[in-house]
């Protein structure tokens, strides 16, 4: 049965920073709006802060709903499942912001993620997430399922683009600057790294 807690410590930091995959979870505040729900992978492009912040590097792509969302109300939630071993859910219920990487805050950011290069995945922002909620539940349904590896397609497919190429791409693409809902997405052009 579900457990709430008040820290993400010991066990469920070890649970959450070992997913392979996470999906997060945002909407817009109006009733008609869009809900967004986008899967997140690419290891070592999670961390968690401290016991009640995580963040997570936010890479090039079709579009930018999480962080119109995040822009508007900052309501996120973010989920793990476990496809190997023991069954279990973690969900962390909070509030987020898109730091862009203009941001002072940006390098001190960035820094808290060695595991990976994001210099070839077309790297937009930091998103960091400060939990309000933290659940776990059994995920008795959830299948087994065995991790093989990243896929290095996002990889080859952004290193080849500077900041005026991003910033191309994402002007091109219909759902970057502005979301589904109309809501202001990423700032175009692309600020420019402080690191």
């Amino acid at each position: 049965m579900g457990k709430t807690y008040e820290r993400i410590d010991g066990r469920l930091r070890t649970f959450i920073e070992s997913q392979p995959l996470f999906f997060t979870a945002t909407a817009p505040l109006s009733a008609d709006g869009t809900v967004n729900l986008s899967p997140k992978g690419l290891k070592g492009s999670l961390a968690v802060l401290d016991d009640r912040t995580v963040a997570y590097l936010d890479f090039a792509g079709s579009n930018a709903e999480t962080v119109a969302h995040l822009r508007e109300n900052g309501r996120i939630t973010l989920m793990w499942c476990a496809f190997q071993g023991p069954p279990n859910i973690v969900r962390v219920h909070g509030r987020g912001e898109a730091v862009f990487r203009d941001d002072p805050r940006f390098a001190d950011l960035l820094a808290r993620f060695p595991g990976i290069d994001p210099a070839p995945h077309g790297l937009r922002a930091v998103v960091v997430v400060t939990a309000e909620l933290i659940r776990d539940t059994c995920g008795y349904a959830v299948p087994l399922m065995t991790y093989e590896a990243d896929r290095d397609l996002h990889g080859k497919r952004f290193a080849r683009e500077d900041d005026a190429s991003l910033n191309a791409y994402f002007t091109k693409k219909e759902h970057v600057a502005t979301s589904l809902d109309g809501l202001p997405g990423l700032p175009l052009p692309l600020p420019p790294s402080t690191v």
